[in-house]
């Protein structure tokens, strides 16, 4: 079916492709003074784009080659494009600083040219080619699975030309239109922006900002920017970051893909189009078909917002019979079945489907529709979001759709006789069953609701359904809650790394390192493992959940906790319990600083590859300071207490000498720049092979040097608030890294000397050094303690929320010590650290998903 007449874009505009000889149409040949390109850093007219192209079309060479290309959003990236396309070398376009996901890729399809993003450097890999290449293949795209398998889409040069040429008629494209690329070049979607306007003589504002960005608004008003490109998340960003009031006076319409948007913020975003003179367009399509296969019209957006309106022009619709998709929706629906001259070539799996011309004639999108009376077709679901559950057919996406209006978003799989239903939002397990009950008619028994700390995502930033039902058929024997009876298991630990990490893709095989965990997340999983375990080996955190279940010992009454997290906890009572004249025992945020090295050698040194260590510190520095920063601004906003510098963690190097409210913070600013200092380290290859070659010869010259850096700067005893600056608490960090590292029994022996030498005298405090002394003594002997389980679980709990507690007890002990109430002043400040906490966990959680989704928007391929 094809544009009807009387829809606005049946007739066709003007746009005339003029083809140089030997050259690809899009736009190279348009009017030489005219704006192609546009950027933070300048304008490329269309005669400049040229002799760009030329000159990197020489650089190709005449024979045929592959050509990789880290396609960015920037004028090289464009360049390279243009000039393989012209020069009839095939692209292979992929996401710029995806290193894991290139190695891939060249591994099986051996490209002949690598194309660097930014720079457009070219690497040769071979003179001329080792592929046979069609003569009709021009472009390889990815396709948006979750795998990791090389599959690609073939595509022609006559497929670009096709999509280009009917988006540029139904979007009535002009000379003067000048689109954003507010999505990745690499993703179809983003791509088809590009060539269309090209095509049609029209510019291109490259940009790698996000919608989110001031400066995206600033760029897009100063070029004059006339259009927005958007797939579903956009539209969120777009409205939280006050998109309905911004003046665009040359914005003149907005475009919708890369998925279903919901139909009520269709009609939202097509009103405030309408209000505020901008067009939205709603459009439909796949990679499989060079982006766009359907487009609504702003007319009808309003009035038919569940539908994809109609064929772009030059395409056409049919049904396929679906008979289990008519059980559920009608028997008007099936599979909808695209022909048009823009369906892909075919799939490529290996090299030697480079050489194949067309296998796909028409395009089976796997998506279930129906044409309506007005006859504008809509999508209903997914063919294979079909599931039979209990004899019933369930349509997924529906099931889906009907949580969702109850303010119970989810996401849900079938397995055999029960339906897994997916949520990432706390405290919502029975509210979800009872709901999906009701709203299927399946009985409560056949619904299993599990929460995952974040949907898992494909590189599309879409909902991966085959790792949920991955994790569904792990759990599938396993109660929805509680702890099976009988021996733990290798996949009951997997699936409690799954849950406590938010990593549904944990396998056996994976150790707590290797899956990112860290100080933050260790105690709460340490603890848990302990009440399955029993007793952990030293090195549990190292070792797989299979070798896990075979290296721990018996489980004993109670409850396993390690000498880290009993620490942790011990030091921060300490601390608010001396703080509010309850005892006077000093010296416990010191102790905390050897831990904090402790931990740091234990589960941030092991990770393979520099980079991924560096990155992992500064996420650790990350999680310290930014709510550091954001509660003493508060307090310093609100109350005053605090100056400017200190909420930049930078009391020691602008403060005061004398001791001011200030110096409170002192633990959490030197933590940060030790652990800031340490990725600065490791940042540097040289160390970074020392390091791993001699872990324990490194520590120990780190803890030598500080330790003589303070007997140099302030001699045997530090003074009143010398104790608490960066530099000369370094040892302390260093000794606890020491101790992670020790292994043999001289050179645990080194350490016991190290640490009498280093606190020798440094408080001017006998009591106070031997509480550091005897904390890092317990450190290095290792042992785990049994603890009654609710022991163990208020430890757990003082230990993993007592950042917060030393943050915020400043404002909750003193008025309460001053009232003469003393012990109800250090209960309530463990109270408000532990709120604050877990407020912190939830708020967290949601930005990880927010993050994760914008971050794979970015990504999408």
């Amino acid at each position: 079916m094809t544009a009807p007449p009387g829809f606005p874009g049946s007739e066709r505009p003007a746009v005339r492709p003029t083809v140089e000889s030997g050259l690809d149409p899009f736009g190279l040949g348009q009017d030489g003074d005219q704006a192609a390109l546009v950027s933070a850093t300048g304008t490329v007219t269309y005669a400049e784009l040229l002799d760009r192209v030329r000159s990197f079309m020489r650089r190709l060479g005449t024979t045929r080659r592959l050509v990789l290309i880290e396609a960015g959003n920037d004028v090289p990236s464009v360049v390279a494009y243009l000039a393989a396309l012209a020069g009839g070398h095939p692209a292979l376009l992929v996401e710029p600083g995806r290193s894991e996901r290139h190695r891939d890729l060249i591994d099986v399809y051996g490209p002949d040219v690598l194309v660097r993003a930014g720079t457009g450097s070219l690497i040769e890999r071979r003179p001329g080619t080792a592929h046979d290449l069609h003569p009709d293949l021009a472009l390889l795209l990815s396709t948006s699975g979750s795998t990791g398998s090389p599959k690609l889409v073939r595509l022609s040069r006559d497929n670009l030309v096709a999509n280009a040429a009917s988006i540029a008629e139904y979007l009535r494209l002009r000379p003067d239109d000048r689109a954003t690329t507010s999505l990745p070049l690499h993703y179809c979607y983003g791509l088809s922006v590009l060539n269309s306007h090209l095509l049609a003589g029209a510019g291109v504002v490259l940009t790698e900002l996000s919608v989110v960005d001031e400066c995206f608004w600033e760029l897009f008003r100063s070029a004059r920017a006339t259009s927005l490109a958007g797939v579903p998340y956009t539209f969120d960003l777009l409205e939280a970051s006050g998109f309905a009031t911004r003046e665009l006076p040359s914005l003149r319409y907005v475009t919708q893909a890369g998925g279903r948007m919901a139909p009520e913020r269709v009609t939202h975003f097509a009103r405030l189009g309408r209000e505020r003179g901008w067009d939205l367009y709603v459009m439909y399509g796949q990679t499989e078909a060079t982006a766009r296969m359907a487009w609504l019209s702003p007319e009808l957006a309003e009035q038919h917002p569940s539908t994809i309106g109609v064929p772009v022009p030059g395409g056409r619709f049919r049904l396929s019979a679906v008979p289990e998709a008519r059980d559920v929706h009608g028997p008007d629906v099936g599979e909808l079945v695209y022909e048009g001259p823009n369906v892909m070539l075919g799939y490529a799996r290996e090299p030697a489907d480079l050489a194949r011309g067309r296998d796909c004639a028409a395009l089976h999108t796997g998506d279930l529709g129906r044409l309506t009376r007005h006859g504008l077709w809509e999508v209903v679901g997914r063919r294979d979001r079909i599931a039979k559950v209990f004899g019933l057919r369930l349509d997924l996406d529906r099931v889906e759709q009907l949580l969702r209006a109850r303010n119970l978003p989810a996401r849900c799989v079938g397995l055999d006789d029960e339906l897994w239903v997916f949520s990432d939002r706390p405290r919502t397990r029975d509210r979800l069953r009872a709901a999906a009950s009701e709203s299927t008619g399946l009985p409560a028994s056949a619904i299993r609701v599990e929460r995952l700390e974040a949907m898992p995502l494909t590189r599309a930033g879409k909902v991966d359904y085959a790792v949920l039902a991955e994790q569904g058929r792990r759990l599938r024997d396993r109660p929805s809650t509680g702890v099976r009876a009988g021996p733990v298991t290798a996949t009951d630990i997997r699936d409690l790394y799954a849950m406590l990490l938010g990593r549904p893709d944990a396998t056996v095989l994976d150790s707590f390192v290797a899956l990112g965990g860290d100080s933050l997340s260790y105690v709460e999983l340490s603890v848990r493992l302990g009440r399955r375990l029993g007793a952990l080996p030293a090195n549990w955190h190292m070792l797989s959940p299979e070798e896990l279940v075979v290296a721990a010992r018996p489980r004993r009454r109670g409850v396993t906790v390690e000498t880290s997290v009993l620490l942790r906890a011990v030091a921060i009572v300490l601390i608010v319990a001396s703080h509010a004249d309850v005892i006077a025992v000093m010296g416990g945020a010191h102790l905390l600083l050897a831990v904090a090295g402790y931990n740091f050698a234990r589960f941030r040194l092991p990770t393979s590859g520099l980079r991924a260590r560096v990155r992992g510190v500064l996420s650790s520095v990350a999680q310290l300071a930014v709510p550091s920063m954001l509660w003493i601004g508060g307090v310093a906003l609100v109350a005053g207490t605090y100056q400017p510098a200190t909420a930049l963690l930078l009391n020691g190097v602008l403060g005061s000498d004398g001791w001011t409210d200030d110096w409170q913070m002192w633990f959490l600013e030197a933590l940060a720049w030790t652990l800031f200092g340490a990725a600065v380290l490791l940042a540097v290859p040289a160390f970074d092979r020392v390091e791993r070659r001699a872990p324990f010869a490194t520590a120990l010259t780190l803890l030598a040097g500080t330790v003589l850096l303070r007997f140099l700067w302030t001699g045997l005893t530090a003074g009143p608030t010398e104790r608490y600056t960066v530099g000369l608490v370094l040892w302390c960090f260093a000794l606890g890294w020491a101790v992670a590292v020790a292994r043999t029994r001289m050179q645990r022996l080194a350490v016991v000397v190290a640490v009498f030498v280093a606190t020798l005298g440094f408080f001017g405090d006998l009591k106070r050094e031997l509480l550091v002394v005897a904390g890092v003594l317990v450190l290095l002997v290792g042992r785990s303690v049994v603890l009654p389980r609710f022991a163990a679980g208020a430890v757990a709990t003082v230990a993993s929320a007592s950042l917060y507690v030393y943050l915020t007890h400043w404002q909750v002990y003193p008025e309460l010590e001053a009232a003469g109430h003393p012990y109800v002043a250090v209960l309530a400040s463990l109270a408000a650290g532990i709120a604050l906490w877990l407020g912190s966990r939830v708020a967290t959680s949601g930005l990880r998903r927010l993050w994760s989704q914008r971050t794979c928007i970015l990504r999408t391929t």
